[in-house]
């Protein structure tokens, strides 16, 4: 279903991701970090549509609908590192930035910062290109709303 989407994305020379592309494959990556610990919970289900609801501003129903095509495409996509490095190729570095704080506010929804979630959101980091002082200053600003 996702395969011509995939291979644009993870093409060698992509171009920038029309915006429907983008909020596709970023949401696809909040479910990833999600699911890392096996406990994709309905709060961490809630928090990906309120994101996506600020950040698109789109209704209960299309980030219902957003999700759930993301699950599917997430479920497909390639390993983490090409998919990450195909999304920072396609996407400006400051809606990057956006979404690796994006990627702390899932983590952090359930109340507690499992291992296997926190690893992956700095390996993701990593590879989108984003700075490890960009993401603490992310991470400190959920916290401090948490």
């Amino acid at each position: 279903m996702f395969a011509d989407f995939l291979r644009r994305l993870t093409q060698p020379d992509p171009t920038e991701l029309p915006d429907e592309d983008a909020r596709l494959a970023l949401t696809a990556l909040l479910v990833r970090i999600a699911r890392s610990d096996n406990d994709y919970s309905l709060r961490e289900k809630e928090r990906i549509d309120l994101i996506n609801a600020h950040r698109y501003g789109l209704g209960p129903g299309a980030t219902s609908a957003l999700r759930a095509e993301a699950e599917a495409l997430e479920a497909e996509a390639p390993d983490t590192v090409r998919f990450t490095r195909a999304i920072k190729e396609a996407v400006p570095y400051e809606d990057r930035r956006a979404v690796v704080q994006a990627l702390w506010q899932v983590v952090l929804a359930d109340g507690t910062r499992a291992q296997e979630e926190d690893a992956l959101v700095r390996m993701v980091t990593n590879f989108l290109g984003v700075s490890d002082r960009d993401s603490a200053l992310a991470r400190q600003a959920i916290d401090g709303t948490s």
